[in-house]
């Protein structure tokens, strides 16, 4: 667990609220004293059941220890929120559906395919990307190894392995892709008034075929 200076501080800070004693803290949790002084001083680092037996002494959620925005405001975006971007070498309307990927560890896209789409070769990058076919059926090239997925199939892969998707199809390809940690290739794309700043006819199906999830 990688949040040992937030725990210590607040842990300590919890305890005292309440006049509690290291000791009288292990009574309650089975832990003990010298366990508790260690998580307080950051010299170690808990499991999520030794941090609970400790919230549920303290009489308070596990999550007051963690410092984390998600945790603490989760990420509900409706459609109209989402972010057009543009890919380097990739020739479709891709929405980032977070409105700023930040310090967060997966950059979510509904992405849309033009019908009849050449190869379009991805950038490489460290990490992974998830691709999930929404409508529509996309022709991956991984690395030489070529598939044809349908609606429903989905496809998690290094973002190190060459790759490259194309729609050789009459009708638009709808897709979720995700990638992990957020693309550092990826930049805001350049709207022109009252041009680009309504989403296409393709994208308003895809999210409608989404709503269900949303």
């Amino acid at each position: 667990m990688s949040n040992s200076v937030q725990i210590g501080g607040t842990l300590r800070r919890l305890r005292t609220e309440r006049n509690l004693t290291l000791l009288q803290l292990a009574d309650k949790t089975s832990v003990t004293a010298a366990y508790i002084s260690k998580l307080e001083n950051e010299k170690v680092s808990p499991s999520i059941q030794t941090l609970q037996k400790i919230a549920e002494a303290l009489e308070v959620s596990i999550i007051e220890f963690f410092d984390n925005d998600l945790v603490h405001d989760p990420c509900i975006n409706p459609p109209d929120t989402w972010i057009k971007k543009r890919v380097k070498g990739l020739k479709a309307d891709i929405r980032q559906m977070i409105k700023a990927a930040g310090n967060k560890r997966m950059q979510p896209f509904y992405t849309v395919i033009p019908p009849k789409s050449g190869p379009q070769i991805h950038p490489l990058h460290p990490g992974e990307e998830m691709i999930y076919v929404i409508e529509g059926r996309l022709t991956l090239d991984l690395n030489g190894d070529v598939t044809e997925m349908k609606p429903d199939s989905m496809a998690y892969i290094s973002g190190l392995v060459p790759h490259r998707w194309a729609n050789h199809h009459e009708e638009a390809c709808q897709i979720l892709w995700v990638c992990s940690p957020p693309h550092a290739g990826l930049s805001p794309a350049c709207r022109r008034p009252g041009v680009d700043a309504r989403p296409s006819r393709a994208v308003e199906r895809g999210v409608n075929r989404l709503q269900p999830y949303l």
